[in-house]
């Protein structure tokens, strides 16, 4: 898969650019997990959402936030990491100026950043949040949240909490015009280690494939 160098606020970042051979091919953009914490783009998690997406026919791109790998500048309490997002997604839309659907994927602290790229980019179709960490971030800026997308956690998450994760999906099912799907996974910690990444990664890919029949928002 080939590296890339990309221009971002605050000089080059670095991804991993996995496209297809449709010119019209989906695109969807992965956030990693907290760089200060160990967060990069080669996490587990990310990962494996990465290849998932590129086998259900996206073109992807994940990359390492600010301050991380090969990337320039320093973590910015993630105002910065937001405008990385942007850049990414920027980068990723002038390489595929023919795709029809662009989702977002993020992880922990990369869905946080993945829920506010929502609100600033209207194009976006569909978002998939693993593990959002509810009880560390406040998610209140999702009034009104602009695209359908699916949730997913593990009753044994002790990062962020289930507790505040369903708080936080019963806010969003509120809102009208959309639909927040969220999932549970039975005994899954916050990482999904194993034998929960392939149920948690069949969930997602599951959801996705309807969604891209049923082409809604």
């Amino acid at each position: 898969m080939p590296e890339v160098i990309f221009p971002g606020p605050e000089g080059r970042l670095e991804g991993r650019y996995h496209p297809q051979k449709e010119r019209d091919a989906p695109i969807a953009i992965i956030l990693h997990p907290h760089p200060q914490f160990g967060g990069t783009m080669n996490n587990k998690v990310v990962y494996n959402l990465h290849y998932a997406f590129h086998k259900m026919g996206f073109t992807v791109l994940r990359f390492n936030f600010r301050g991380v790998g090969r990337s320039q500048g320093e973590y910015d309490q993630g105002v910065g990491e937001l405008s990385d997002a942007a850049s990414a997604l920027d980068y990723l839309q002038s390489m595929n100026n023919n795709s029809k659907h662009c989702w977002v994927a993020g992880f922990s602290f990369g869905a946080w950043i993945g829920m506010q790229l929502l609100m600033r980019r209207p194009e976006i179709t569909g978002f998939i949040s693993v593990s959002p960490p509810a009880n560390m971030y406040d998610f209140s800026f999702l009034a009104p949240c602009p695209s359908s997308g699916l949730i997913i956690n593990g009753t044994a998450d002790r990062v962020a909490p289930p507790a505040d994760t369903t708080s936080l999906v019963g806010k969003l099912q509120e809102q009208k015009g959309i639909t927040v799907t969220h999932q549970q996974i039975e005994g899954a910690g916050h990482f999904f280690e194993d034998p929960h990444m392939d149920t948690m990664i069949t969930s997602v890919s599951d959801y996705v494939k309807r969604r891209l029949t049923e082409n809604t928002r």
